[in-house]
């Protein structure tokens, strides 16, 4: 048995920077929050047929532990009868339950499957490893849990645990990519998300968060410019091109997806945003993570039946600049114009187990607005991994 899946509906927090708009919002809540937005814009829909929620989480340590999604549920209010699931593949986690949700429903295991991603980077706790024996008399290490590898396994080769920054830093250096051209990327990354604000096309995705003033993305900088950017000093790698201006910044936020068969649109009443058509996912060396989406995406075209002059949209996370410009290269046949024309993480943000769900909503809202066509989402992940997702509206 093999169903269509749908995207029924898709919403989004506010991204929020570090620290600042969502900071005081624990992850399971702001995770709740797009739950029940869903279910709140689909009234027909009988919460009881939900038949599982996914939700991705590249953290874990702190508040979004115990399982994040089965806590987003019941704070939602779904009955105690729809379970949850909590994924993690790093920065690919949101996207990541969307694609195990999708099975779900293409397999015939359920028609109503809800997934989505959360972070809060704001709130991810310091840990301590417990002591090899009771009372050590040499200090302790307390690790953040915000971003970055920690409590490295001695057996793994130094060269793949260096820093995210510097993975980027090898991207330039091996694709050529300058400090010009990151710059202007970044700062076009700034120009759409804001005349995306400007001209209202977020309106349908993004559902502010109660007991908070955020309404928008955080980060957008609309005087942003290549000649400000250029300002910025190097922060991986001395003498290097790549700045806090041309990366992804840290940030708090979450991202819920109602995906369901034919017949689980007509119990939401729900008129389909989009077709979830094929997926893809790969795996590089973790020193270049940042390449991981160049194979991800040409597996789930090659499953969809497509080329790359059929998308009329793409959502491709920036983590970076250099490394989505990695990405670009090695995509000669794509048309970089119809790459994240509502702009990119690196203005909107990047809540890491959130942002494969961020942009996948994202591209089905713009699809829908559009009229049609087809689209790709796809994300690099730590460690050397990629997810891409096709859909078709």
């Amino acid at each position: 048995m093999s169903n269509e899946v749908y995207v029924l509906d898709a919403v989004r927090t506010p991204v929020g920077r570090y620290g600042k708009g969502l900071a005081e919002v624990r992850p399971d809540d702001l995770a709740a929050h797009t739950v029940r937005a869903l279910l709140d814009r689909s009234p027909e829909l009988d919460p009881a047929r939900v038949c599982d929620v996914l939700f991705g989480d590249a953290n874990g340590a702190g508040e979004d532990n115990r399982n994040v999604a089965r806590m987003a549920a019941l704070l939602a209010g779904l009955p105690t009868s729809v379970p949850g699931a909590t994924v993690n593949r790093l920065c690919g986690s949101g996207l990541e339950a969307v694609i195990e949700a999708s099975r779900f429903v293409q397999t015939g295991d359920g028609d109503v499957v809800l997934a989505g991603g959360v972070e809060s980077m704001s709130r991810a706790p310091w840990v301590l490893q417990k002591p090899e024996r009771a009372y050590p008399r040499g200090h302790e290490t307390l690790h953040s849990t915000t971003l970055g590898w920690r409590m490295v396994n001695p057996e793994m080769p130094p060269e793949w645990t260096i820093s995210l920054g510097e993975s980027a830093e090898i991207l330039a250096d091996r694709y050529g990519i300058s400090r010009a051209d990151q710059d202007a990327f970044a700062a076009r990354s700034h120009e759409r998300a804001a005349a995306a604000w400007r001209d209202g096309l977020f309106a349908d995705e993004v559902v502010p968060v109660p007991g908070t003033e955020l309404t928008e993305d955080e980060g957008v900088r609309t005087d942003s410019s290549p000649e400000k950017l250029g300002k910025l000093k190097p922060v991986f790698r001395s003498g290097g091109t790549v700045t806090a201006g041309n990366s992804s910044p840290m940030n708090d936020g979450a991202a819920a997806v109602l995906l369901g068969s034919e017949r689980g649109a007509e119990q939401a009443g729900a008129e389909p945003l989009a077709r979830v058509v094929s997926r893809g996912v790969a795996a590089v060396d973790p020193d270049v993570f940042g390449i991981g989406p160049v194979q991800a995406a040409r597996t789930a075209l090659e499953r969809a039946g497509i080329g790359w002059g059929d998308l009329s949209a793409v959502e491709l996370n920036e983590a970076f600049a250099a490394q989505s410009l990695a990405c670009l290269a090695d995509w000669p046949e794509l048309d970089p114009e119809i790459v994240n024309q509502r702009g990119g993480a690196i203005a909107i943000g990047h809540p890491l187990g959130a942002s494969g769900a961020r942009i996948l909503t994202t591209l089905a809202h713009q699809l829908r607005r559009a009229g049609g066509g087809w689209g790709l989402a796809t994300i690099c992940i730590g460690v050397g991994q990629g997810l891409a997702v096709v859909l078709h509206a």
